[in-house]
């Protein structure tokens, strides 16, 4: 059957017409969604989007910021910060090491005609600088080659840079330190962050956004002591250079400079007449000690000596020595070589506070010698008299007769002595003539195996609370980054032996080794009848218009409280201790000498304790001095204390006043 024309073409209209509509809709439908996403973009992702446009068309370059000083208690720089300009090195993929030594030549061709003769150097050590034989760097790190540069250089190599491949121009800031080598240790040094530090002690750092807190690969980063302890203080912040930027990413303007942040200056509660004089006494008294004609006093292996001053009421530290130590400008650029390195690895920490051996470095000699955390001996005694008072084990007024030695145990082979120094026997003693006379029997019977009796194996517990309210075997709370607790003895000797022997050697200072600023705290513990100072190293921080910006006061870590009676018994124990040193000293002084005897690769070696503090009427100043195979403290460590006690007196005064007048530079002059 044919179609009918006029059905067909009513068919097709309705078709048209329905294609026509779709395609209306379509374009309604996609017009809407245009406008929908514009609006979007316009009022949602608006802000988004231009912030990102900003970003496309900027590009900031970091300024490293200035490094803030760190000063002695009298305004003298200890450690300062410069800017200058440093040629770098980078030694490129494929150069010869003749091609290099070529470039040396070139260089110094330049530095000779442009730079300022003051700062000359020579072709060894720019060769040296170089590095060529990687002994400092891997190939990838640039190499500081002159600091210091003078306008002359730098203008000459900006303007020919074509001429030196791999050369460098960098402003950055350079770190120096006192000639005089004060307080080396304390204050510490810096290495670059880019040496690994970004994955160590600054991986938490390197997780910041902002621009001006972010570290560069080559910025100089505390590494120890008080320069890593206040790196955030001193630091500062990052400058800014914001150039505007094409699409290709090219520079199309000049920048927008912010500058940067100086960081703040500390200045230290060190006193720089006390720090020297510390130091030089320490060297002095171990020369002596090796060299002496004296029997009694000669120890060949006398090599360091470790000593802290602080102050009773207030925990600051007036001087921390180390010796011996060494130069730290050593550290100039960031980076040592492997030579220097070794040079310096012995006295790189500071053994007030940590564990160091002395310049040994055959593994086996080390092997063969104590650290500087030794043994008390016998300075624990006023304070095991203190335990034994206040656990009621005697009074003040019992007496024991000493017959030179205190046995205890089983008969047979686990009898074991204990003996006086020397096999002395000191006949009557009470509790301040045990003291005076350093009786290892008394301590042993009447504190150590009393205590015993008294709590069984719990005594080891009251042992240690007593002994770490006075700081031993915990954290001074110093915040000194490697800081020891010390080494407890008693408690493997409870599980190893018995809690009596424990609490035996423990009474006599032979269970516990400690660091000498845990000694200088218990001194400074003692001399306050209780109170537990938080060392203190920093007396206030200014920022780089001298404003103040923080200052430090005393802090109390815990109060131990004991009746006056038995302080007394204590002062008038140490009051009496013969100390040769101190005969002629023009202020009375309350002290304690130790001989720590310590097993190393099975022999006994001797190692010098000595504590004190002054004026004894009113306790100004304690001191803690250690000297590891020093012999007996009254010859090996004594001596050093009184020439701190002198040195005190003399720059800031024991009653108040200081012996000799303060010179303009805030030292401690002739009278």
């Amino acid at each position: 059957m044919q179609d009918d024309p006029q059905k067909r073409e009513i068919a097709n209209r309705r078709n048209f017409s329905f294609r026509l509509n779709l395609f209306f809709f379509v374009t309604f439908f996609l017009f809407s969604v245009l406008i929908v996403r514009l609006a979007i973009l316009q009022f949602v992702e608006g802000p988004s989007l231009r912030e990102e446009e900003t970003k496309r068309g900027q590009t900031d370059v970091l300024i490293p910021p200035i490094r803030g000083n760190i000063y002695d208690s009298s305004g003298k720089a200890i450690a300062y910060s410069t800017s200058m300009q440093t040629l770098y090195y980078s030694i490129e993929p494929g150069t010869k090491k003749a091609d290099s030594e070529a470039m040396a030549a070139k260089l110094l061709k330049q530095f000779q005609k442009y730079g300022n003769p003051s700062a000359a150097i020579t072709l060894e050590e720019i060769i040296k600088n170089m590095d060529l034989d990687y002994k400092k760097n891997n190939v990838s790190v640039p190499r500081r080659i002159k600091s210091g540069l003078a306008s002359d250089e730098i203008a000459y190599f900006m303007q020919n840079r074509d001429l030196y491949p791999g050369i460098d121009i960098v402003e950055e800031s350079i770190r120096h330190y006192d000639k005089s080598k004060l307080a080396v240790q304390l204050v510490g040094y810096l290495k670059k962050y880019g040496g690994g530090a970004e994955n160590n002690l600054y991986k938490d750092r390197a997780k910041t956004e902002d621009p001006r807190l972010k570290y560069l690969q080559q910025e100089d980063v505390g590494y120890d002591g008080i320069e890593y302890m206040y790196q955030d203080i001193l630091r500062g912040k990052n400058g800014l250079k914001t150039y505007p930027v094409n699409a290709a990413s090219r520079i199309i303007g000049p920048p927008t400079i912010t500058k940067p942040e100086k960081g703040d200056n500390l200045y230290l509660t060190i006193n720089r007449d006390v720090q020297e004089k510390t130091e030089k006494a320490i060297m002095a008294q171990l020369h002596f000690l090796q060299t002496t004609s004296q029997r009694d006093k000669y120890q060949r292996y006398a090599k360091t000596g470790y000593a802290v001053a602080m102050e009773v009421k207030t925990g600051k530290i007036i001087s921390m020595a180390s010796m011996p130590d060494y130069d730290p400008n050593i550290w100039e650029g960031g980076r040592i070589g492997t030579d220097q390195y070794n040079s310096i690895a012995n006295v790189l920490q500071n053994g007030t506070i940590s564990s160091v051996i002395g310049p040994y470095t055959d593994p086996k000699e080390q092997r063969k010698h104590p650290s500087s955390v030794v043994f008390l001996g016998s300075t624990m005694k006023p304070l095991s008299i203190l335990i034994g008072l206040n656990e009621k084990l005697f009074t003040t007024s019992t007496t024991w007769n000493d017959p030179g030695a205190f046995y205890y145990g089983k008969e047979g082979s686990s009898r074991r002595r204990i003996g006086n120094a020397k096999g002395h026997a000191y006949g009557l003693l009470d509790p301040a003539r045990a003291i005076t006379k350093s009786s290892n029997p008394f301590m042993a019977k009447m504190v150590g195996n009393a205590l015993y009796l008294k709590d069984g194996d719990k005594g080891v517990d009251v042992w240690d609370n007593y002994v770490k309210q006075f700081g031993l075997g915990v954290s001074t709370e110093s915040g000194l980054p490697n800081e020891s607790k010390g080494v407890i003895g008693y408690f493997h000797e409870r599980e190893a032996a018995s809690s009596q022997s424990a609490l035996i050697f423990a009474s006599f200072g032979q269970m516990g080794r400690y660091t000498t600023l845990q000694l200088a705290q218990y001194a400074a513990t003692l001399a306050s009848h209780g109170k537990r100072m938080k060392p203190q190293f920093v007396k206030e921080i200014r920022d780089s218009a001298g404003k103040v910006v923080q200052t430090f006061q005393p802090e109390v870590i815990n109060s131990i409280t004991f009746p006056d009676g038995y302080w007394k018994e204590i002062e008038t124990g140490m009051a009496n201790v013969a100390v040769s040193s101190f005969d002629d000293a023009p202020y009375k002084v309350l002290r304690k000498t130790g001989t720590s005897e310590q097993q190393v690769s099975g022999k006994t070696v001797d190692n010098a304790v000595f504590i004190a503090f002054a004026p004894a009427e009113d306790p100004v100043l304690a001191v803690a001095v250690v000297v590891p195979e020093g012999g007996f403290g009254s010859n090996g460590a004594a001596p050093i204390a009184r020439e701190i006690f002198d040195a005190y007196d003399e720059a800031i005064g024991l009653h108040g006043v200081p012996k000799k007048p303060v010179t303009p530079d805030g030292s401690a002059g002739n009278p």
